[in-house]
């Protein structure tokens, strides 16, 4: 029999069913619940975690109803397998290194997960079956190389009203994540350009650049993001930036600095990459306009992805080209076919336009600005002053400085040592490093608050703070 202990709270304004139906979602998304494992008879659970058989039958309808059981006649009811369609990022338990089993991990602070509980399961299934009968086999031949016109303009709208970019559907190129859209684009820009990435900085693109032996160089960082003096004395002419949210260290680009970028690009006759990865969660401060909407000479690429704000295997993100790049791209890189699925980009579409993207994206805002809190809150009374956060404005992630004598090689591995995963710094910085106070990265999105509370707690006591 598995064991079923959800924390309930009466008081709570969410109904105790749909209570027990996130805990159980929640548990069968994390690979806790196995795919096809029973789950206990409604009496049996009822007794057991002194609720009516109401509230049992109520919970497990609604999984029911969302796909993640299904019921056997005479039998009972199983999990369904999920995994195929909804995967982890990686760092899941699946990849974890046999120095700590499947059972012993508690808390993984990745953050690359978003809250999985919380996706409208229903509705997508619905639009995705009303693409498929309604568009029937369409949906199964190659689409337009740029992606489908009718999803393009839908985030064209919706980048305009939410992040103030300027664009139609015809500057939209739809691709399968991140890295996908950048071999596109070192291709289009040239590889005669050098480019300047943060330092620390995303460390995927750095990757693909190399691949393409297209040369970098580290641009270090201030508290403004990429410093200038060091970028106006390297020999860059691309600057591959994240200024909404700086990817890892969290601080947000200002205004001054965002002309400071755009002009120098003018002056390099270059091009400034915006990678928007998170730009949706901001905790603290005004909205800032992005570096495209300020930008009147067509030097930005506006990069960006549904990975954050839906689910990461969706696997679509966009680029937002200038006019000259898109003449570029349809003179010379049309022929490259499509790489997201059609179906799933006519669902996404449907979503959009029938409000449901709206309404998740500001269900989801306010779900991680009380987790957001909730973390902040664990860190100062558990960790206090022994430990230093960065970069805590906005985002699914932060960065811990700890000051307790640790290299940070120790902090993950005593981490792991009492269920807790956490992730370095270190690997997000093109040349090595000495660092007085090591740093980890803390993602929350994926977490429930008791989990983020529970989390610290096991970091006091691993790091004996």
């Amino acid at each position: 029999m598995i064991e079923i202990t959800p924390n309930l709270d009466p008081s709570s304004r969410t109904p105790l069913y749909m209570q027990l139906t996130n805990y159980l979602k929640s548990e069968i998304l994390l690979g806790r619940i196995k795919p096809q494992e029973k789950l206990p008879s409604k009496r049996h659970l009822a007794n057991y975690l002194k609720l009516s058989l109401n509230t049992i039958q109520a919970a497990y309808d609604q999984l029911n109803a969302e796909g993640f059981v299904e019921s056997r006649p005479r039998k009972g009811l199983f999990v369904a397998a999920l995994e195929e369609f909804f995967q982890m990022e990686p760092g899941n338990f699946k990849t974890e290194s046999a120095s700590i089993k499947k059972c012993d991990l508690k808390i993984d602070f990745n953050s690359g997960r978003v809250d999985l509980t919380q996706f409208p399961y229903t509705a997508w299934r619905k639009l995705t079956i009303q693409s498929l009968y309604e568009d029937q086999a369409s949906v199964f031949y190659n689409g337009d190389p740029q992606g489908e016109w009718n999803l393009r303009e839908e985030i064209a709208n919706y980048l305009f009203a939410s992040r103030g970019v300027r664009c139609t559907a015809e500057q939209i190129i739809i691709g399968a994540g991140t890295q996908v859209l950048m071999n596109l684009l070192v291709l289009l820009i040239g590889k005669e350009h050098v480019y300047g990435l943060e330092e620390p900085g995303y460390h995927r693109v750095r990757t693909v650049l190399h691949h393409h032996g297209v040369p970098t160089v580290p641009i270090p960082l201030d508290e403004a993001g990429m410093e200038m003096g060091a970028l106006k004395e390297s020999p860059a002419t691309v600057a591959y930036v994240t200024p909404s949210h700086q990817f890892p260290m969290g601080m947000v680009m200002p205004i001054v600095r965002r002309m400071e970028l755009l002009k120098w690009a003018e002056i390099k006759d270059g091009y400034i990459i915006e990678d928007d990865y998170d730009g949706e969660y901001r905790y603290k401060g005004k909205p800032i306009p992005s570096l495209q909407a300020l930008d009147t000479l067509g030097r930005v690429v506006y990069l960006g992805t549904f990975s954050k704000s839906l689910i990461p295997s969706i696997r679509i993100s966009y680029l937002v080209l200038p006019a000259k790049l898109i003449q570029t791209y349809q003179d010379g890189f049309a022929i490259y076919k499509q790489t997201v699925s059609r179906l799933h980009q006519e669902t996404l579409f449907r979503f959009m336009n029938e409000g449901y993207w709206q309404s998740h994206i500001n269900k989801m805002r306010t779900l991680y600005r009380k987790k957001h809190k909730s973390l902040l809150a664990a860190i100062d009374r558990l960790l206090g002053d022994q430990v230093e956060v960065i970069g805590e404005k906005s985002g699914l992630h932060l960065v811990l400085s700890v000051k307790n004598n640790m290299s940070e090689d120790q902090l993950i591995q005593s981490a792991k040592r009492v269920g807790v995963k956490v992730y370095p710094l270190s690997i997000y910085f093109a040349t090595p490093r000495e660092d007085p106070y090591p740093k980890v990265v803390i993602g929350f999105g994926g977490l429930s608050e008791r989990e983020l509370e529970d989390g610290i707690e096991l970091l006091k006591k691993a790091w004996v703070i």
